[in-house]
Formats: structure tokens, C-alpha cells, sequence
């Protein structure tokens, strides 16, 4: 028979006895779908989890500092260092400050206060966001302008509400433009803090204002422990490392790959289980099909069939049953890919769902042969007679 003859009439029994398949495909169909997904977008939601990580405990966010009180020669990050950390693989962005004590005074009161200068990425770094008006951005760090963030606590404190956009406080002095107050903050020390532009802070403090703080933000967890180990090297090649600290948060770091780890493992496993379904289920319709066709298997071998052909036969309606369902699984997958990239705000690239699409029709096929090849053995070795006279 030829393969045209052959697909054509293995086609018009899946289509004529589609009721019987409808559970077959539709188990097949979502096991595809998923795989599909998993392949295409776990890396683009993985990469929008890590961009909010603050939320468990800033896993991907390392903080590098020179302790000046214990040096006998106070340190700060040179330019080159700065630029070779930036270059560095597996890092993402990074942000340099310093601390200072200050004084502000409002209304007669005074307030003491922690001052920390930062440049217009520490926001982004830390995944703060504005609780009222604006955090400043390139434009006063630049403009080395007279703009202050408050911490909500401190704004509390001070004013007595968050509504403090526009209103001036004096800071050592030097009346500065509050913008805006700091929201995202865990950390109660952040929330009773100050925030001026580094340049601002450079120019206006008295003494020299040593940026020795460091925030550097890794693309993925996965670049966390190659990215840390790399650091003190880097800073050794530009400048002195004398009491260069760099801290990391390896216990949550750890819990949170290993909850992702289970989560990833446990998809995997579910999508193989429903692979494994459909390919039981191919095997017990295939079975059924064999059963129910026993005297046209026996007419047809009459008529001058021989065993290659029936075995052909049914095993291309097996393949027809798996790959039709991997065909609908695609169509399911991009629809679903579609979705998630919307609600994520981020594309995989087209040449992995296409990879994705290759591999899921690859096992598509390989259930298609390993779960018919044993109905169709048993079709095509039929006796004739018994056959025919099979009710």
C-alpha cells in the first residue's frame, strides 16, 4: 500500500471513531500544551520572579561594603571597579552609596536621622516604588539637585502623614525639595531614612563623603554564588580589598531554589504522567480497535493483505492519534504562551518554541509507535480463518 493510500485511510478511521479517541487526545493534546509552556516560558518567568524577589527576602541582591571602622585607611569604590563589576557575568544592575548622619529641622523640632545618598539606580536595584509622588532619577543626580525621598516612618514622624511631596525640609542646614516618599521597605531602618542624590550629597556634606556601599542585583539566583565569588577578585585587581565584606543571604537563597526546584520537578512530573496516560490510552483504544475489526483484519488478509500491511495500517492510525493530538497541544501552547506574555510583560524567543514544538512532536511520535506497535503486531498475526469466523 502506498504511504499516501495508507495515511488516507488511517485518517478516516481516527476521524470515523473519533468518540472513542476524543480522551486520548485531549489527555495527549494538554500534555504538549504544558510541556510547551514549560519550555518557552519558565525561563521568562523565572527572570520576572527574580525581578521581584524583594518580596522573600532580595535573594539575587548582594550587599558589598569596606568597613571604615575597622581600616586604619578608609576605602571607597573607584570608577574602574565599578565599571568592571557591571561587565561582570550574571549581573544585572548595580548601585552605589553612602551613609551619613544627619539632623533636619521642621517647625523648631529637631530630627536625627540616617542620610543615605544613592544614585538614581538604587530604586530600581532594591525594587522600591513611590508610596506618594516620585522617587528622583537621573536628572537630579546629575543636576546635582536639592531632592529628598523620605522614609514612610521618618515622613510619619516629621510631618505626620505620607502627603509631604512638594514641601521643603531642612537637612544640615541646606533646605532641600522633598519629592516623594519611599514605599516597598521592609526594613524599618530604610523607612526612618533619608535619600539625596549621591552627587548632591558629595558636594554638600561637610568632609568627604566616602561611597563605600555597594548594591548589586544578579540577573537570576543561579548567578548569586559565581557572582559573589568573583567579586573580591574583581575589587582586588582596581584597588585594595582590606575589609571588603560582601554579604549574601544564602540560607533564604537556598530555600528558594529548592522550593523552585520541587515546583519545576513536580510540572515536569505532571506533564510526563499525562504523556504516559496518553500513550496508555492509545494503547487500550488500539487494543479495542484491533478487537472490534477482527473479520475485516480477516477479510482484508483474504483479499490478498499481507501482516506488513495490517501492521502498518493500525500503527499509522496510532500515529495519526498522537501526532493530530500534538498538533492541537501546539495550537493550545501558543495561545497559552500568548497569554502568559502578556500577563508578564516579557516574550521567549521564537526559536525556543519552535525547539519546544520539535521535541513535543518528537515524543508525540515516539508514544504513537511504543504504544501501538503491540495492537498492530496482534492484528497483523491473525490467522485468516479465525478471523472471518471471529463474532
Amino acid at each position: 500500500m502506498k504511504f499516501n493510500d495508507l495515511m488516507r485511510v488511517s485518517v478516516r478511521q481516527v476521524m470515523r471513531h473519533r468518540r472513542r479517541y476524543i480522551g486520548v487526545v485531549l489527555a495527549i493534546a494538554l500534555g504538549v500544551a504544558g510541556f510547551l509552556n514549560i519550555v518557552t516560558m519558565s525561563r521568562e518567568v523565572k527572570k520576572n520572579f527574580n525581578e521581584n524577589l524583594e518580596l522573600i527576602g532580595g535573594v539575587t541582591i548582594l550587599r558589598i561594603y569596606f568597613d571604615n571602622q575597622r581600616s586604619y585607611r578608609p576605602q571607597w569604590f573607584r570608577e574602574q571597579t565599578l565599571a568592571a563589576l557591571k561587565h561582570l557575568d550574571g549581573v544585572k544592575e548595580l548601585s552605589l552609596t553612602a551613609v551619613k548622619h544627619s539632623q533636619a529641622n521642621f517647625q523648631g523640632q529637631n530630627f536625627a536621622f540616617t542620610t543615605m545618598a544613592v544614585d538614581e539606580g538604587f530604586w530600581q536595584v532594591r525594587n522600591f516604588w513611590p508610596l506618594t509622588g516620585k522617587l528622583f532619577g537621573s536628572d537630579a543626580v546629575a543636576g546635582h539637585k536639592r531632592e529628598a525621598v523620605l522614609g514612610a516612618e521618618l515622613a510619619k514622624k516629621i510631618f505626620g502623614n505620607t502627603q509631604v511631596r512638594g514641601k521643603d525640609l531642612e537637612i544640615n542646614q541646606e533646605i532641600y525639595r522633598i519629592s516623594g516618599v519611599l514605599g516597598g521597605v521592609t526594613d524599618s531602618g530604610l523607612a526612618n531614612s533619608v535619600f539625596l542624590p549621591l552627587t548632591t550629597a558629595t558636594d554638600r556634606f561637610p568632609g568627604r563623603l566616602l561611597a563605600d556601599r555597594l548594591y548589586l542585583r544578579c540577573a537570576t539566583w543561579d548567578d548569586v554564588g559565581a557572582v559573589a565569588a568573583a567579586i573580591p577578585g574583581i575589587v582586588k585587581s582596581y584597588q585594595s580589598p582590606e575589609e571588603l565584606h560582601v554579604e549574601v543571604s544564602w540560607e533564604v537563597l537556598k530555600r528558594v531554589q529548592m522550593l523552585a526546584w520541587w515546583i519545576e520537578f513536580l510540572i515536569y512530573l505532571a506533564t510526563s504522567a499525562t504523556f504516559l496516560l496518553g500513550g496508555v490510552g492509545i494503547w487500550n483504544v488500539m487494543m479495542a480497535a484491533v478487537t472490534s475489526r477482527t473479520r475485516e483484519i480477516g477479510l482484508k488478509k483474504a483479499m490478498g493483505a499481507e501482516d506488513r500491511d495490517i501492521l502498518a495500517q493500525f500503527l499509522s492510525e496510532a500515529l495519526c492519534l498522537s501526532v493530530g493530538a500534538a498538533l492541537l497541544g501546539a495550537g493550545i501552547g501558543r495561545i497559552t504562551m500568548e497569554v502568559l506574555s502578556y500577563v508578564i510583560e516579557s516574550r521567549p524567543p521564537e526559536n525556543l518554541f519552535l525547539l519546544g514544538v520539535t521535541l513535543a512532536f518528537l515524543f508525540a511520535v515516539a508514544i504513537g509507535v511504543g504504544a501501538g506497535l503491540y495492537p498492530s503486531i496482534r492484528a497483523s498475526r491473525m490467522e485468516v480463518v479465525t478471523a472471518i469466523r471471529y463474532e
